[in-house]
């Protein structure tokens, strides 16, 4: 796009340069694809680009920098920091561009592209990408808050793994991000958050040999939550790094996606994925099931390419409250808290689940390790609320930070920003890095997009 727009139609000029849709308010198809994932969030932007490629993206952005309008950025549609109101809402979701190196052990990756892709792909050359909990995330978006998921004790974040990435700044111009090229926009993206430095359009990241784990669910009554939650936080003290874990306290939902004997009621769970060789994850998790026995016993050998079952996260969107935070410790306090706070009496918001994931590991060491986000933190608190309606959004999300407050000196007051979602996640942003690497952030967004075009994105402000 020239510099100038005709100030008589500028979204007319704006279809004749992009090959994919442009849609305007009231037209066929603006409403729906002003939706998330998670249905708690609406856009209302004026006007919707979906993009069929990176010139697309870059037309988009200059209009909106043009118009004097601010650009969100949606693929899959999770993650929602801010819904637009207003301007323009970039869908990103047509860009599938996959590549996968076998000989250099990278995938190159589009913005569309689900982590559930990348792996299937990868698992046909014996690697795998860093993929977190559910296959249904956008890679792109996934790793740009981060990416903790069932691998990471081992091999890091899945913004560790990255080793440069497809970029358009906020003025428009299509750059490569790379430790020899544009650094410091290399360094602010790993980990940075998205829609706010810059429109990413496609990632090289490095893949690693893992094909089969051993990994599902151990699951106990809901009463024994406190016992299990300290119990497992003393065992995992010295867990190798190839044992990425976590305790779930979990409202089953009384749907037919989850299985008829566990429909409806309430457990704790412990759950992970060990990624070494599999006799020594049976005997490490032998140990624990000496220690306690579980009522249902789902842990076994896996391909990867099964891994969503060990978290069975939902594949159809859904309106939810989310919050996370980051544990210095896990106690019998600590548990006990959780447990009253989740496992609540009837009438009470409904959480559907809170997690205690274990850290550490590759997240706090090794050379390789230097994206963004917290590193020391022990274990990693999550929880999840159904919410249907706005008032019950509401009601989740006071119950959610009345949990926070309960939990009190436990938490170390950072937080990982794939874990948070919403306001939330714009209120917490600076939660998520060290003093120095938020200013540093701001400093590279006030240099980068002095006019904020890029204002729905983590607050970097």
């Amino acid at each position: 796009m020239t510099e100038t727009l005709d100030p008589t139609n500028p979204l007319a000029e704006l279809r004749t340069r992009v090959r994919g849709a442009v849609l305007g308010r009231g037209e066929p198809g603006h409403d729906e694809a002003c939706l998330a994932w998670n249905r708690v969030h609406r856009h209302h932007p004026d006007v919707v680009v979906v993009a069929e490629d990176a010139a697309d993206v870059a037309e988009a952005v200059r209009f909106a920098a043009a118009t004097g309008r601010g650009l969100a950025v949606q693929a899959t549609g999770h993650g929602v920091a801010r819904p637009a109101e207003g301007g323009v809402l970039l869908l990103t979701h047509r860009l599938q561009e996959l590549t996968i190196d076998p000989e250099e052990g990278t995938a190159w990756v589009g913005a569309g592209v689900r982590m559930g892709a990348v792996l299937a792909a990868a698992q046909d050359h014996g690697l795998a990408p860093l993929v977190g909990s559910s296959p249904e995330v956008g890679a792109v978006g996934y790793t740009l808050g981060g990416g903790v998921g069932w691998l990471a004790r081992k091999y890091g974040t899945a913004a560790d793994s990255v080793r440069q990435f497809r970029v358009v700044t906020p003025a428009g111009a299509e750059v490569r991000a790379a430790r020899d090229e544009h650094p410091e926009l290399f360094w602010a993206l790993r980990g940075g958050g998205g829609g706010s430095l810059g429109v990413v359009t496609a990632m090289e990241i490095e893949l690693f040999p893992v094909t089969n784990v051993y990994g599902g669910n151990l699951l106990y009554p809901a009463e024994m939550a406190g016992e299990i939650l300290a119990r497992y936080a003393e065992w995992v003290t010295d867990a190798p790094d190839e044992l990425t874990s976590a305790v779930v306290l979990l409202n089953c939902p009384p749907t037919p996606d989850v299985p008829e004997a566990l429909r409806g009621r309430s457990w704790t769970v412990v759950r992970g994925c060990w990624c070494g060789p599999l006799p020594e994850g049976e005997a490490l998790l032998d140990e624990w099931r000496s220690l306690a026995p579980p009522v249902v016993d789902l842990w076994g050998k896996l391909r990867l390419g099964d891994v969503a079952s060990i978290s069975n996260d939902p594949v159809d969107p859904l309106p939810a409250v989310i919050t996370g935070a980051c544990l210095a410790e896990v106690t019998r306090e600590v548990a006990d808290v959780l447990a009253a706070r989740t496992f609540s009496p009837a009438g009470a918001p409904p959480v559907v689940f809170s997690e205690v994931r274990h850290l550490g590991g590759a997240l706090g060491h090794g050379a390789r390790r230097d994206g963004l986000g917290p590193r020391q933190a022990p274990f990693l608190f999550h929880a999840v609320g159904f919410a249907p309606t706005p008032a019950a959004a509401e009601e989740v999300a006071r119950h959610h930070a009345g949990t926070r407050e309960a939990l009190g000196a436990a938490l170390d007051g950072t937080v990982h920003l794939n874990f948070v979602d919403g306001e939330e996640r714009r209120a917490r942003t600076r939660d998520a890095f060290t003093p120095e690497s938020y200013e540093r952030l701001r400093a590279l967004k006030a240099e980068l997009d002095p006019n904020d075009v890029l204002r729905y994105g983590v607050d970097l402000g």
